[in-house]
């Protein structure tokens, strides 16, 4: 047990670095020492340095970063959690949210005979978790992919993808449980993790993926969060031997996954996680990346055995779906207004895929030809909060590897690049722009 003694030497450390940092003395981006140089220093105990720098970080004052150290933090951190709210900037390359140019005029269409006041009164009634018959028939065939058909009967609705997760987990894992997800993961699923009481326990990865191992070794778990197909941030998909080597797992340990699809639509290959173990995994999606954020539905596909479970969170937690939003999906669904949308976006994201490949080439950057996003582990002397606070200066919005990591002090020293929110003309000035930071120095980006 820790004395008030040691807690109060720590924290009076704490301040005296913070103080430096307000004063300007330590510059935003310095290098803090070694901790046993540090702990030498201050004449105190290693334990006690990583104490004061486990409490800087805390206090977003410095982040840490896997093999480089600690540094004084660039930028301060957001109030909101990571990508949860639009940017300011004058170019958001943080959160992904493709509407094409067609979109409006399609959707408006679609809408048209809603407006009758006989469909609108239907429309504004109640409505439960499951929905309706036509929803589930309509989306089991917008979720089916080569390999998969998903039951309409197991289908149910939330409000969107997020609240989806929120009831899976929920139904999977009390308060005080573990779940493990990948080290480097979708950010909001910390906040939904927080809010339920829920430990996340990061698991190893490689190209292909999530480490069956990782997941055999983790110690007790009582489900896995996993994004197998255009990871984000990463990229990857999941190849279909990684995917029955996961399955095998779940079955040996007898837990159950939540499998993330939000970016499946723009590839269709390989079949779900769920085509190899059915009772063992749940589904989630929604229409904010296929349609939009603003008029969404979430999807969850549930095991049998589980999905009274899964309901009972989504009502208790007030996360099912409206149903003016889930009649308005019915339509889009039912006239191929989602399909056409899905099949403008996948050439949407090919094309800036192609932007990124040119304008980034000689960067370390990890990218799916079809995906929305990329990954950009970012050349020395650079450091991700650092680059972060210049592209911002630039109004140009990205996002650091930390926030997509569950144990702060192991962040990456890359960016997200979400692709598909500017006008593509726009995000190949920025990319242009991004380019050019690159390519100099900290020092220089200061000089403004």
């Amino acid at each position: 047990m820790v004395s008030e003694g040691v807690m109060d030497d720590y924290r009076r450390i704490a301040d005296a670095v913070a103080a430096q940092i307000a004063s300007g003395r330590l510059r935003p981006g310095d290098r803090l020492p070694p901790q046993r140089q540090f702990a030498r220093r201050h004449g105190i105990a290693g334990s006690t340095a990583a104490r004061v720098y486990g409490e800087l970080i805390r206090r977003g004052l410095a982040v840490g970063e896997v093999g480089r150290g600690t540094f004084v933090r660039a930028a301060a951190p957001s109030s909101e959690p990571a990508l949860a709210e639009p940017t300011r900037a004058r170019v958001d390359l943080e959160l992904n949210f493709s509407v094409p140019p067609e979109q409006p005029a399609l959707l408006a269409e679609s809408l048209g005979g809603m407006l009758r006041p006989d469909v609108l009164a239907g429309a504004l009634a109640p409505m439960g978790a499951a929905g309706t018959a036509a929803m589930r028939e309509a989306a089991a065939a917008m979720l089916s992919r080569p390999g998969w058909t998903p039951d309409p009967g197991r289908l149910l609705l939330a409000g969107n993808g997020r609240q989806a997760i929120a009831a899976a987990l929920a139904a999977l894992a009390p308060a005080g449980d573990r779940v493990g997800v990948e080290e480097l993961t979708y950010p909001l699923v910390k906040g939904i993790a927080a809010r339920l009481g829920i430990t996340l326990v990061p698991l190893a990865m490689d190209e292909c993926g999530v480490l069956p191992e990782a997941i055999r070794s983790a110690g007790p778990l009582r489900a896995v969060y996993l994004q197998p197909t255009l990871h984000n941030p990463l990229g990857g998909t999941m190849p279909e031997s990684r995917r029955s080597e996961v399955a095998a797992a779940l079955r040996d340990l007898g837990i159950y996954a939540v499998e993330d699809g939000i970016y499946s639509f723009l590839r269709d290959e390989p079949a779900p996680l769920a085509a190899f173990a059915p009772e063992r995994v749940i589904v989630v999606d929604s229409l904010s990346k296929r349609v939009a954020p603003g008029l969404t539905v979430g999807f969850a596909v549930t095991p049998e055995a589980i999905g009274g479970r899964v309901a009972s969170a989504l009502r208790s937690g007030g996360w099912t779906a409206p149903r003016f939003a889930v009649e308005a999906a019915t339509r889009w669904l039912t006239d191929g207004t989602v399909a056409a949308l899905g099949e403008m976006k996948r050439r949407d994201a090919m094309a800036r895929q192609r932007l990124v490949r040119e304008h980034l080439a000689e960067f370390a950057v990890d990218a799916d030809p079809q995906a929305f996003h990329c990954w950009w582990r970012l050349p020395d002397p650079w450091r991700a909060d650092t680059f972060v606070a210049a592209a911002a200066r630039r109004g140009i919005a990205v996002t650091p590897g930390a926030a997509f990591t569950v144990v702060v002090a192991q962040a990456p020293n890359a960016v997200r690049l979400a692709l598909s929110a500017p006008p593509i003309g726009t995000l190949a000035a920025a990319l242009e722009t991004l380019a050019a930071l690159a390519r100099g120095a900290p020092d220089d980006a200061e000089i403004e």
